[in-house]
Protein backbone atom coordinates (compact mmCIF):
# COMPACT_ATOMS: atom_id res chain seq x y z
CA UNK A 1 0.00 0.00 0.00
CA UNK A 2 1.49 3.77 -0.87
CA UNK A 3 0.17 7.36 0.59
CA UNK A 4 -2.38 7.32 -1.92
CA UNK A 5 -4.08 3.97 -1.72
CA UNK A 6 -4.11 4.90 2.20
CA UNK A 7 -5.44 8.00 1.66
CA UNK A 8 -8.75 6.93 -0.24
CA UNK A 9 -10.07 4.82 2.45
CA UNK A 10 -12.39 6.79 4.59
CA UNK A 11 -10.95 8.04 7.31
CA UNK A 12 -13.76 7.57 9.57
CA UNK A 13 -13.56 4.00 9.05
CA UNK A 14 -9.76 4.62 10.57
CA UNK A 15 -11.01 6.22 13.27
CA UNK A 16 -13.66 3.64 13.94
CA UNK A 17 -11.01 1.11 14.08
CA UNK A 18 -8.93 2.80 16.63
CA UNK A 19 -11.86 3.07 18.72
CA UNK A 20 -12.79 6.70 17.88
CA UNK A 21 -16.56 7.24 17.31
CA UNK A 22 -18.14 10.57 16.40
CA UNK A 23 -20.19 13.24 18.56
CA UNK A 24 -22.31 14.07 15.62
CA UNK A 25 -22.57 13.90 11.79
CA UNK A 26 -24.14 13.84 8.88
CA UNK A 27 -23.74 12.86 5.13
CA UNK A 28 -21.24 15.90 4.53
CA UNK A 29 -19.24 15.82 7.38
CA UNK A 30 -18.49 14.18 11.07
CA UNK A 31 -17.04 15.89 14.44
CA UNK A 32 -15.12 14.19 17.11
CA UNK A 33 -13.32 14.81 20.33
CA UNK A 34 -9.67 15.42 19.70
CA UNK A 35 -7.96 11.83 18.96
CA UNK A 36 -4.69 12.93 19.78
CA UNK A 37 -5.60 14.33 23.79
CA UNK A 38 -8.45 14.85 25.77
CA UNK A 39 -11.27 17.33 25.45
CA UNK A 40 -14.91 17.86 26.39
CA UNK A 41 -16.01 19.23 23.03
CA UNK A 42 -15.63 17.67 20.03
CA UNK A 43 -13.17 20.42 17.62
CA UNK A 44 -11.64 17.76 15.21
CA UNK A 45 -13.64 17.94 11.94
CA UNK A 46 -14.01 15.38 9.28
CA UNK A 47 -14.88 16.50 6.02
CA UNK A 48 -16.51 12.84 4.33
CA UNK A 49 -16.47 14.17 1.02
CA UNK A 50 -12.65 15.63 0.48
CA UNK A 51 -11.61 12.94 3.44
CA UNK A 52 -9.72 15.10 5.29
CA UNK A 53 -9.68 16.48 8.59
CA UNK A 54 -9.06 19.80 10.56
CA UNK A 55 -8.57 20.12 14.53
CA UNK A 56 -9.87 23.69 15.36
CA UNK A 57 -8.68 23.19 18.55
CA UNK A 58 -4.49 22.87 17.20
CA UNK A 59 -5.02 24.76 14.00
CA UNK A 60 -3.79 21.66 11.99
CA UNK A 61 -5.09 19.00 9.44
CA UNK A 62 -4.64 16.69 6.55
CA UNK A 63 -5.18 13.33 5.07
CA UNK A 64 -5.09 9.58 6.63
CA UNK A 65 -1.29 9.56 6.80
CA UNK A 66 -0.67 12.50 8.33
CA UNK A 67 -3.59 12.03 10.78
CA UNK A 68 -1.81 8.58 11.27
CA UNK A 69 1.69 9.90 11.46
CA UNK A 70 0.84 11.98 14.43
CA UNK A 71 -1.55 9.74 16.02
CA UNK A 72 1.09 7.29 16.56
CA UNK A 73 3.83 9.85 16.10
CA UNK A 74 5.86 7.78 13.40
CA UNK A 75 7.60 7.83 10.02
CA UNK A 76 5.15 7.98 6.49
CA UNK A 77 7.20 4.52 6.48
CA UNK A 78 5.68 3.07 9.53
CA UNK A 79 2.57 4.59 8.87
CA UNK A 80 2.01 2.39 5.55
CA UNK A 81 3.66 -0.84 7.48
CA UNK A 82 0.82 -0.19 10.22
CA UNK A 83 -1.67 0.30 7.08
CA UNK A 84 -0.98 -2.74 5.15
CA UNK A 85 -1.67 -4.81 8.32
CA UNK A 86 -4.94 -3.79 8.73
CA UNK A 87 -8.63 -5.10 7.35
CA UNK A 88 -9.87 -1.94 6.23
CA UNK A 89 -13.29 -2.94 4.39
CA UNK A 90 -13.22 -0.40 1.62
CA UNK A 91 -9.61 -1.34 0.62
CA UNK A 92 -7.81 -4.89 -0.47
CA UNK A 93 -4.11 -4.87 -2.05
CA UNK A 94 -4.32 -5.71 -5.66
CA UNK A 95 -1.22 -7.00 -6.49
CA UNK A 96 -2.68 -10.32 -7.29
CA UNK A 97 -5.57 -9.75 -9.04
CA UNK A 98 -5.85 -11.79 -12.58
CA UNK A 99 -5.51 -9.63 -15.61
CA UNK A 100 -5.26 -6.77 -13.60
CA UNK A 101 -2.93 -3.60 -13.59
CA UNK A 102 -1.34 -3.06 -10.05
CA UNK A 103 -1.77 0.43 -10.00
CA UNK A 104 -5.16 0.77 -10.54
CA UNK A 105 -7.52 2.89 -7.75
CA UNK A 106 -9.72 0.59 -6.20
CA UNK A 107 -13.65 1.33 -5.88
CA UNK A 108 -12.73 3.74 -8.45
CA UNK A 109 -14.51 4.33 -12.28
CA UNK A 110 -16.37 0.77 -12.40
CA UNK A 111 -18.35 -0.63 -15.11
CA UNK A 112 -19.87 -4.17 -14.78
CA UNK A 113 -20.65 -5.77 -18.00
CA UNK A 114 -22.52 -8.87 -16.98
CA UNK A 115 -23.91 -10.29 -13.61
CA UNK A 116 -25.49 -14.31 -13.83
CA UNK A 117 -25.59 -17.21 -11.65
CA UNK A 118 -22.34 -18.25 -10.30
CA UNK A 119 -20.87 -20.10 -13.08
CA UNK A 120 -17.10 -19.40 -12.80
CA UNK A 121 -14.90 -22.74 -11.52
CA UNK A 122 -12.49 -20.35 -10.13
CA UNK A 123 -15.20 -18.77 -7.98
CA UNK A 124 -16.66 -21.52 -6.64
CA UNK A 125 -12.91 -23.33 -5.62
CA UNK A 126 -12.63 -19.87 -3.90
CA UNK A 127 -16.48 -20.62 -1.89
CA UNK A 128 -14.65 -24.20 -1.47
CA UNK A 129 -11.57 -22.77 -0.04
CA UNK A 130 -13.50 -20.54 2.98
CA UNK A 131 -15.50 -23.58 3.81
CA UNK A 132 -18.61 -22.54 1.87
CA UNK A 133 -20.66 -25.28 -0.51
CA UNK A 134 -23.38 -24.25 -2.92
CA UNK A 135 -25.75 -24.19 -0.58
CA UNK A 136 -25.02 -20.38 -0.43
CA UNK A 137 -25.37 -20.06 -4.39
CA UNK A 138 -28.66 -18.44 -4.36
CA UNK A 139 -26.98 -14.98 -1.96
CA UNK A 140 -24.67 -14.16 -4.38
CA UNK A 141 -24.05 -13.77 -8.14
CA UNK A 142 -21.05 -13.60 -10.81
CA UNK A 143 -20.40 -10.18 -11.23
CA UNK A 144 -17.76 -9.47 -14.68
CA UNK A 145 -16.19 -5.59 -14.31
CA UNK A 146 -13.60 -3.09 -15.84
CA UNK A 147 -11.92 -0.57 -13.95
CA UNK A 148 -11.09 2.47 -15.40
CA UNK A 149 -10.42 2.58 -18.91
CA UNK A 150 -8.58 -0.63 -19.21
CA UNK A 151 -9.87 -3.35 -21.49
CA UNK A 152 -9.00 -6.64 -19.02
CA UNK A 153 -12.24 -8.35 -17.85
CA UNK A 154 -12.20 -9.31 -14.12
CA UNK A 155 -15.04 -11.27 -12.34
CA UNK A 156 -16.04 -11.66 -8.53
CA UNK A 157 -18.48 -12.96 -7.00
CA UNK A 158 -20.91 -10.15 -6.12
CA UNK A 159 -23.13 -9.45 -3.06
CA UNK A 160 -25.78 -6.82 -3.45
CA UNK A 161 -26.99 -4.03 -0.68
CA UNK A 162 -29.85 -2.30 -0.28
CA UNK A 163 -29.13 0.48 -2.24
CA UNK A 164 -28.33 -1.49 -5.50
CA UNK A 165 -24.45 -1.72 -5.09
CA UNK A 166 -22.17 -4.52 -5.20
CA UNK A 167 -19.43 -5.96 -2.55
CA UNK A 168 -17.02 -7.83 -4.62
CA UNK A 169 -14.49 -10.80 -3.57
CA UNK A 170 -12.35 -13.03 -5.08
CA UNK A 171 -8.75 -14.90 -4.28
CA UNK A 172 -7.03 -11.47 -4.55
CA UNK A 173 -9.94 -8.91 -4.12
CA UNK A 174 -11.95 -7.22 -2.07
CA UNK A 175 -13.95 -3.78 -2.97
CA UNK A 176 -17.10 -2.47 -3.72
CA UNK A 177 -19.02 -0.82 -6.91
CA UNK A 178 -21.41 2.05 -6.96
CA UNK A 179 -23.47 3.07 -3.97
CA UNK A 180 -22.27 1.96 -0.62
CA UNK A 181 -24.85 0.17 1.79
CA UNK A 182 -26.47 -2.35 4.39
CA UNK A 183 -28.03 -5.19 2.90
CA UNK A 184 -30.95 -6.75 4.40
CA UNK A 185 -32.40 -10.02 3.70
CA UNK A 186 -35.17 -12.45 4.87
CA UNK A 187 -34.09 -15.90 4.88
CA UNK A 188 -36.24 -19.03 4.29
CA UNK A 189 -39.18 -16.98 4.57
CA UNK A 190 -42.24 -15.50 2.50
CA UNK A 191 -41.99 -11.46 1.96
CA UNK A 192 -45.08 -11.55 3.61
CA UNK A 193 -44.37 -13.84 6.79
CA UNK A 194 -44.91 -12.44 9.74
CA UNK A 195 -43.13 -15.32 11.94
CA UNK A 196 -39.82 -14.48 13.29
CA UNK A 197 -39.70 -11.18 11.03
CA UNK A 198 -38.92 -9.27 14.44
CA UNK A 199 -35.32 -11.44 14.66
CA UNK A 200 -31.99 -10.26 13.05
CA UNK A 201 -28.98 -11.77 13.02
CA UNK A 202 -25.96 -9.09 12.31
CA UNK A 203 -22.59 -9.34 10.23
CA UNK A 204 -19.91 -7.19 9.69
CA UNK A 205 -18.86 -8.88 5.82
CA UNK A 206 -21.06 -11.33 3.38
CA UNK A 207 -18.60 -13.52 3.99
CA UNK A 208 -19.48 -14.66 7.92
CA UNK A 209 -23.21 -14.58 6.37
CA UNK A 210 -22.83 -17.45 3.85
CA UNK A 211 -20.53 -18.97 6.63
CA UNK A 212 -23.69 -18.51 9.33
CA UNK A 213 -26.06 -19.98 6.14
CA UNK A 214 -24.25 -22.54 5.69
CA UNK A 215 -23.99 -24.14 9.47
CA UNK A 216 -27.85 -22.97 10.42
CA UNK A 217 -29.42 -24.02 7.00
CA UNK A 218 -32.70 -23.87 7.70
CA UNK A 219 -32.78 -20.36 10.04
CA UNK A 220 -35.47 -18.24 9.43
CA UNK A 221 -35.86 -14.70 9.57
CA UNK A 222 -33.90 -11.55 8.87
CA UNK A 223 -29.84 -11.19 8.38
CA UNK A 224 -28.19 -7.73 8.20
CA UNK A 225 -24.51 -7.45 6.50
CA UNK A 226 -23.18 -4.22 7.84
CA UNK A 227 -20.76 -4.00 4.67
CA UNK A 228 -18.64 -1.74 6.13
CA UNK A 229 -17.66 -0.66 9.97
CA UNK A 230 -18.45 2.77 8.67
CA UNK A 231 -22.20 2.05 8.17
CA UNK A 232 -22.54 1.96 12.02
CA UNK A 233 -25.23 4.40 12.15
CA UNK A 234 -27.24 3.33 9.49
CA UNK A 235 -26.89 -0.19 10.91
CA UNK A 236 -28.17 0.63 14.29
CA UNK A 237 -31.30 2.93 12.29
CA UNK A 238 -32.28 -0.58 10.28
CA UNK A 239 -31.86 -2.64 13.83
CA UNK A 240 -34.74 -0.09 15.49
CA UNK A 241 -37.02 -2.65 13.62
CA UNK A 242 -36.15 -5.15 15.59
CA UNK A 243 -36.83 -6.77 19.02
CA UNK A 244 -34.56 -9.52 18.98
CA UNK A 245 -30.78 -8.49 17.56
CA UNK A 246 -28.19 -11.60 17.07
CA UNK A 247 -24.26 -10.45 17.20
CA UNK A 248 -21.75 -12.09 14.78
CA UNK A 249 -19.31 -9.51 14.42
CA UNK A 250 -15.37 -9.34 13.77
CA UNK A 251 -13.47 -10.07 17.04
CA UNK A 252 -10.73 -7.67 15.98
CA UNK A 253 -10.26 -3.86 17.38
CA UNK A 254 -13.13 -2.43 15.00
CA UNK A 255 -15.87 -5.32 15.55
CA UNK A 256 -15.33 -4.80 19.04
CA UNK A 257 -16.17 -1.17 19.42
CA UNK A 258 -18.81 -1.81 16.69
CA UNK A 259 -20.23 -4.88 19.07
CA UNK A 260 -19.69 -2.33 22.10
CA UNK A 261 -22.01 0.84 20.27
CA UNK A 262 -24.49 -1.54 19.41
CA UNK A 263 -25.17 -3.03 22.97
CA UNK A 264 -25.11 0.50 24.41
CA UNK A 265 -28.17 1.38 22.14
CA UNK A 266 -29.79 -2.16 21.88
CA UNK A 267 -28.94 -3.60 25.79
CA UNK A 268 -30.59 -6.28 24.81
CA UNK A 269 -29.02 -7.47 21.82
CA UNK A 270 -27.27 -10.97 21.81
CA UNK A 271 -23.24 -11.02 21.56
CA UNK A 272 -22.60 -14.24 19.69
CA UNK A 273 -19.06 -13.89 19.28
CA UNK A 274 -17.96 -16.04 22.57
CA UNK A 275 -18.83 -18.83 19.74
CA UNK A 276 -15.81 -18.08 18.19
CA UNK A 277 -13.80 -16.40 20.38
CA UNK A 278 -10.44 -17.76 19.19
CA UNK A 279 -11.16 -16.66 16.00
CA UNK A 280 -10.96 -13.65 14.03
CA UNK A 281 -14.51 -13.75 12.75
CA UNK A 282 -16.90 -16.53 11.48
CA UNK A 283 -16.07 -17.74 8.58
CA UNK A 284 -12.71 -18.43 9.98
CA UNK A 285 -13.79 -20.51 12.37
CA UNK A 286 -16.23 -22.65 9.93
CA UNK A 287 -12.58 -23.01 8.23
CA UNK A 288 -11.56 -24.51 11.17
CA UNK A 289 -14.32 -26.60 12.24
CA UNK A 290 -14.26 -27.95 8.59
CA UNK A 291 -10.37 -28.71 9.00
CA UNK A 292 -10.58 -30.74 12.25
CA UNK A 293 -14.02 -32.52 11.00
CA UNK A 294 -11.60 -33.65 8.09
CA UNK A 295 -8.57 -34.61 10.27
CA UNK A 296 -10.77 -36.70 12.67
CA UNK A 297 -12.56 -38.76 9.80
CA UNK A 298 -8.91 -39.12 8.40
CA UNK A 299 -7.99 -40.46 11.98
CA UNK A 300 -10.95 -42.96 12.09
CA UNK A 301 -10.19 -44.22 8.28
CA UNK A 302 -6.76 -44.69 9.13
CA UNK A 303 -7.32 -46.76 12.30
CA UNK A 304 -9.96 -48.21 10.75
CA UNK A 305 -7.18 -49.34 7.87
CA UNK A 306 -5.41 -50.08 11.01
CA UNK A 307 -7.68 -52.64 11.92
CA UNK A 308 -8.61 -54.39 9.19
CA UNK A 309 -4.84 -55.29 8.66
CA UNK A 310 -4.31 -56.69 12.35
CA UNK A 311 -7.48 -58.81 11.69
CA UNK A 312 -6.32 -60.00 8.26
CA UNK A 313 -3.05 -61.15 9.70
CA UNK A 314 -4.88 -62.88 12.74
CA UNK A 315 -7.09 -65.25 10.50
CA UNK A 316 -3.86 -65.88 8.21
Amino acid sequence: MNCKQFNTIPLEEVLLSLGHLPTKHNEKEAWFLNPFGTETHASFKLDKKQNVWYLHSEGIGGNNTEFMKKYLNISVKEVLEWAEKQNFSSFHPQTKIPQSDTNLKPNKNYQITEIKELQNENLMNYLQQRGLSEMVYPLIREVHFKIGDKNQNLYAIGFENNSGGCELRNSFYKGSVLKKDVSVIRLNQESDDRFNNKNVVVFEGFMDLLSFVEMKRFFKGDVLVMNSIALLNKTKEHLKNYSEIHLFLDNDQAGKVCKDEILKTFPKANDCSEIYSENKDLNEFLIERIKKESEILHQKEQNEQQQNVQGFKRRR
